[in-house]
């Protein structure tokens, strides 16, 4: 009997220990594919059940959560979402989430192990601290004339701050209001297949994500490489350049919009936008010193992030001199997102140095607690200080007596270039209008700011679309703007 007895209790001992084993495989090594699972809610349920983190402009939130009463509790809310939506993105319970709702998604939601002061007791029982805090870089003000200089309009405006990279402003235009996907009701689902369909893409994110020929404001670029190669010496110097120019090893020859190009100087062809002599120019710096310039600014980048990735502005490298010639004027193959462009002109700005742009400035638990810190930013140099010092003064030239005069304000230095960039099968499609600009105030140092404005339809007729006539005044007000911010 004594015998049967230790059998059943051995037996049993062995049922514990597989139940206990299970159980160990179920929670620790299965655990990860069992919360994947589309058939368990509770992982959806316990991210739902409470408020998520905001993310703050100017110190106020932006962003909010409303209490469904359902079983996903919380929805997220947006305050001015249209103004915002290219910086928070959505957070949606059907659609996942989308730029800083995405990449900051385990601070809003409170699955980062930084927001509890005991980590390990969270991972072991999987609580979650309450959401915290994402604070931005933007100053609300730019923000707002950026939005509203554009008007509609399609197109994207980015500013930054030149000695640091703060990102001051990026709006996309048209926008839509990311409260419309929060929720999990048919009208969530209506709204999605709705903004999907829109031939406009208001949920394309223009400033960071779209990329377009720069046209001229890409002489930047190109003046500030034939400076660097010694390829121009004097500003004031005759470039040897022919009106119109031919291209090298073509019949084609490339003219300009006005007359007195032919010959002119730097200062001159930079004023007034000379094709003929920025594609010359171009193929006398010769395709290494260009790509290695077109590099040093930011171009074929292909890992920039603000925290969400950035497309890559590209600059094609393997071209011949007719190629090059349009390259080098901001056509062809060349294209930048705003943003690209916001860095050459802070390049310029900020003697030559390129700061990596960045969207956050700190992080936070839900009391204000400082979590994570955006910290020192990388400086690489895109071209010589001295450089730098006499793109300077050509863009301010561009500004008060060239073709960006409509950027000029009253107290402040500005400098800037207007670029109309072709596009479409035979040059057909409406033409881009760009700006691209930095201002300082009087008594200030340095520049404040740097703005690059796109505008896809400028609602006018084809002939009268220049950068400096419709992007050149949606820039003018966000410099004014951050210069007359209190911070």
């Amino acid at each position: 009997m004594t015998k049967h007895i230790r059998h059943a209790g051995f037996f049993c001992v062995l049922l514990l220990a597989a139940l206990l084993v299970n159980a160990a495989r179920i929670q620790i090594v299965k655990a990860r594919s069992y919360d994947d699972n589309h058939a368990n809610r509770r992982s959806q349920i316990a991210r739902y059940h409470q408020p998520r983190g905001d993310i703050l402009v100017g110190g106020e939130p932006v962003t909010g959560s409303r209490d469904s009463g359902e079983q996903l509790r919380y929805e997220r809310t947006y305050r001015d979402g249209p103004l915002y939506a290219p910086v928070t993105g959505f957070a949606s319970q059907v659609y996942g989430t989308t730029l800083l709702e995405h990449v900051k998604d385990s601070v809003l939601s409170g699955t980062d192990p930084a927001l509890s002061p005991f980590p390990l007791v969270n991972g072991l029982t999987r609580a979650r601290s309450r959401g915290g805090d994402i604070v931005t870089t933007l100053d609300p003000a730019a923000q707002r004339a950026a939005y509203e200089g554009l008007d509609g309009r399609k197109g994207a405006v980015a500013a930054i701050e030149p000695a640091t990279g703060r990102v001051l402003a990026l709006v996309s235009s048209p926008s839509y209001d990311p409260s419309a996907l929060s929720g999990n009701a048919a009208a969530t689902a209506r709204s999605w297949a709705r903004l999907n369909a829109d031939p406009d893409k208001p949920m394309l994110n223009r400033a960071v994500r779209q990329t377009y020929p720069p046209g001229s404001t890409f002489k930047v670029v190109t003046a500030a490489a034939a400076l660097d190669a010694g390829v121009v010496t004097d500003l004031d110097k005759p470039t040897d350049s022919p009106d119109p120019y031919p291209l090298p090893g073509t019949r084609t020859t490339l003219m300009n919009e006005g007359d007195g190009c032919g010959d002119a100087p730097l200062r001159d062809a930079f004023e007034w936008s000379c094709n003929t002599v920025f594609a010359k120019l171009g193929v006398d710096v010769g395709m290494a010193n260009m790509a290695r310039t077109a590099r040093a600014f930011g171009f074929n980048d292909t890992r920039q992030r603000i925290p969400f990735s950035v497309a890559p502005s590209t600059f094609d490298t393997s071209m011949d001199r007719a190629q090059l010639a349009l390259s080098s004027i901001g056509q062809y193959n060349t294209r930048a997102t705003p943003l690209q462009m916001a860095m050459v002109a802070a390049a310029v700005a900020n003697r030559g140095q390129v700061r990596s742009p960045y969207l956050v400035e700190r992080t936070t638990t839900n009391e204000g607690a400082t979590v994570a810190t955006a910290g020192s930013r990388p400086a690489r140099a895109a071209m010589r200080p001295e450089t730098a010092d006499r793109m300077k003064e050509l863009m301010e030239d561009v500004v008060t007596e060239g073709t960006g005069t409509n950027a000029a304000i009253p107290g402040a230095i500005v400098g800037g270039k207007t670029g109309t960039a072709q596009h479409g099968i035979g040059n057909a499609g409406i033409p881009y209008a760009w700006f691209v600009s930095w201002a300082q105030a009087e008594g200030d140092q340095n520049p404040k700011v740097a703005v690059a404005v796109v505008v896809e339809d400028g609602s006018a007729e084809r002939g009268d679309i220049t950068g400096g006539g419709v992007a050149a005044p949606i820039a003018r007000g966000v410099m004014e703007a951050v210069l007359n911010s209190k911070e």
